[in-house]
């Protein structure tokens, strides 16, 4: 009785996230690969080294004891040996044999403790060869004193409170995933500076802070580690079967289960179709920088009536306020991943804001991550009964704001029509509840008319004709809309304070995503950037008419596929067309591939939306009869794939599709397989593609 209680309650949002979200035991752990050498800072170069703890006052070193730990050992032989994890740069964990950690209890004790927390957390200061240990939690200094450590308030005992580190030998390995890649990434450039490897134009790492923070399931990373990353919602219970947004969303049922363990079994999740579990974990970014991936579009992203209608959150429900926190977190995992590496800088994840740092990155061999924007009302652009919610000052002061967080690509509409222009439709029984969010959030709902042109906006259902979840969320005696059959688009084109938002975007040196747009909004936006010859101008992940490719690739544009399956698949009626687009990625490769211009470098890209809320691609049909081949070399034949290897589980494409995002190197070396006789032309225009985006990139940076 309880769970249909809260059925009734929270269904009507469940209904409208099904459309707003589709377009939108550690001691046992497998060893972790780390790439760190032993840094020269004696700070940041203590990352991931296997050390003895010495307390100088005592003149003994720490060992732990089923009591506890004690700083009484004459020798680093009889000492503990920690492996010293970086939680950030200059905090650490002091990770032990058995997988017991240093921890305070928050009062004057010092413990160990098998459960990854902050309390296990230590900051690190050097002075004069003698290390200060503050628990970053509450600001404890780590003493020692009588045989023992203590917890005490800085400068009480200042002189129990200096260590010295010294190398040893049998630590454990702290628990992360594999990378699974064997070489040294590609590095360098070619001929004229030419940068080579693939591009993704859209994905979201740092989706886990959107939606009121509380419907994602999982982080990029964890100052505390993999055990507390990648763990599952607390609100998915023991099975999953509280589970309802994940259950309706990716797999059509409030009544669906999963295993809700994680680390180290990872039973049910991460998987291709689970769309509120993370898959953009850092260490898989890794793998995919390692297989080729030269240049990472991260965009912010956020859904405020989502966020507005969803019950749970923790978070601002303001888009910009989204963005804002979602940045701060992406220099947060470059600071991480430099953690691990010895210190700042020297890490391979490089947040970039200029085609030129992109190639000073690549030649690094490195990758480039730069950052975009996919908020249905940037600047609190929305549109009430047609009426705009901010004023060209405001959109100047947003790009300004914007620019200078390093945003360089922006999707200008997106689900909900906003002060900016229409939006294209969602198509089907999603496009019901859609539109019912773009009833709550603009006060009316899409109006559509017969297109007048070959480009047309997704198929549009009577809003009568939705399922009941999604009316529920109406308020009471509206009246629906009914749509006529046949090719419909949006009345709605670029409004004038649109056309301000596209002309401030070049006045930047800033690429404007078309995807998302209405018909009428992408073809006006198009006229202003074709008029101004301007280049700056991509389709990032299928959610534009492919009509308009030609145009882009006239101006010197660049165009990006969904991420989908390779192979021709059949589509529900309604579904998302990001899920499976009619041909397969393919057969839309070939089709795009004809739209191109000669007179620019042509090379292609894929956008994943990861963390989107779009389902990652399937095994292909045929993959048991043709598989891809374990072990495999990238296309630069610098680097060896094997199967990836997160805790227990071990991940293969041709039985779990790109279930995270570390097979999207092996879904791309899958092509060789899907496109027959094409299979070296399409590896060498996706080698091709990051130097495409940047050559395109060039001709408008500012």
């Amino acid at each position: 009785m309880r769970l249909v209680a809260r059925l009734g309650r929270v269904l009507p949002a469940i209904g409208l996230a099904v459309a707003l979200a589709a377009g939108a035991v550690t001691a046992s752990a497998a060893p972790a690969e780390s790439p760190t050498l032993p840094g020269d800072d004696p700070v940041f170069g203590l990352a991931n080294g296997c050390y003895a703890l010495r307390s100088e006052t005592a003149g003994a070193f720490v060992r732990v004891t089923p009591d506890g730990p004690r700083a009484d050992a004459r020798t680093a032989d009889e000492a503990e040996a920690f492996r010293l994890h970086a939680a950030q740069l200059g905090r650490f964990m002091f990770y032990g044999r058995g997988g017991d950690m240093l921890a305070h209890d928050n009062g004057k004790a010092v413990v160990t403790t098998r459960d990854a927390t902050p309390s296990t957390d230590w900051t690190l200061t050097h002075t004069d060869g003698v290390y200060s240990i503050t628990a970053t939690s509450n600001g404890t200094q780590l003493t020692a004193h009588d045989g023992r450590l203590w917890s005490t308030e800085p400068g009480v005992d200042s002189d129990g409170g200096r260590f010295t580190l010294t190398r040893t030998e049998g630590c454990a390995d702290f628990p992360d995933s594999e990378v699974n890649a064997t070489g040294t990434p590609l590095s360098g450039t070619g001929p004229n500076g030419e940068v080579r490897g693939f591009i993704d134009t859209h994905v979201h790492m740092n989706a886990n802070l959107f939606i009121g923070g509380d419907v994602h399931c999982g982080t990029p990373y964890d100052p505390q580690g993999i055990t507390v990353a990648l763990r599952d919602c607390e609100d998915h219970g023991s099975d999953g079967l509280p589970a309802l947004l994940e259950n309706v969303i990716s797999h059509g049922s409030p009544f669906e289960t999963h295993d809700t363990t994680g680390w180290p079994t990872f039973a049910d999740f991460p998987s291709h179709d689970s769309l509120t579990h993370e898959q953009t974990y850092y260490k898989w970014v890794e793998r995919a920088w390692r297989g080729g991936l030269r240049i990472f579009t991260n965009l912010l992203v956020n859904n405020h009536v989502l966020c507005e209608v969803y019950p749970l959150k923790s978070r601002s429900c303001n888009d910009m306020d989204t963005v804002r926190e979602q940045a701060a977190q992406a220099h947060a995992i470059q600071d991480y991943v430099d953690a691990q590496y010895g210190g700042p800088g020297r890490g391979w994840f490089r947040i970039v804001r200029s085609p030129e740092e992109v190639r000073r990155v690549a030649a690094e061999g490195k990758l480039a991550v730069t950052l975009g924007i996919e908020v249905s009302e940037p600047f609190g652009c929305g549109i009430q009964d047609g009426v705009a919610q901010c004023s060209e000052a405001d959109v100047d002061r947003g790009l300004d704001e914007v620019y200078a967080m390093g945003v360089r690509q922006m999707i200008v509409t997106h689900k909900f029509d906003n002060a900016f222009g229409g939006v294209r439709f969602d198509p089907g029984v999603q496009g019901v509840a859609v539109n019912a969010g773009n009833f709550l959030g603009t006060g009316r709902f899409w109006e559509a008319e017969p297109c007048t042109t070959a480009e047309h906006d997704n198929p549009l259902l009577s809003v009568g004709d939705g399922p009941a979840q999604a009316l529920a969320a109406l308020p009471p005696g509206v009246t629906t809309p009914v749509y006529p059959d046949g090719p419909l688009c949006n009345v709605r084109g670029l409004t004038p304070l649109g056309e301000h938002m596209i002309r401030g975007m070049m006045d930047r040196g800033m690429i404007v995503d078309i995807d998302h747009m209405s018909v009428k909004t992408a073809d006006a936006t198009l006229n202003i950037l074709e008029d101004a010859g301007y280049s700056g101008v991509v389709s990032s992940h299928s959610w534009s008419d492919s009509k308009f490719y030609e145009r882009i690739y006239a101006l010197g544009g660049f165009v990006a596929l969904y991420a989908g399956q390779l192979d021709a698949q059949e589509r529900e009626p309604g579904q998302d067309p990001k899920a499976d687009r009619a041909g397969g990625f393919i057969t839309s490769w070939r089709e795009a591939r004809a739209q191109r211009s000669d007179d620019y470098y042509f090379g292609f890209g894929y956008g994943a939306d990861t963390n989107g809320f779009g389902p990652q691609a399937a095994p292909r049909k045929d993959a048991a009869e043709h598989p891809l081949t374990y072990p495999y070399t990238t296309f630069d034949g610098g680097t060896v794939m094997d199967r990836q290897r997160t805790g227990e589980r071990v991940f293969d494409v041709n039985t779990d599709g790109v279930a995270q995002y570390g097979l999207i190197p092996d879904w791309i070396a899958d092509m060789r397989n899907a496109a027959g006789a094409d299979g070296d032309r399409i590896i060498d225009d996706m080698s091709r593609g990051a130097e495409a985006y940047l050559q395109m990139w060039e001709r408008v940076a500012k």
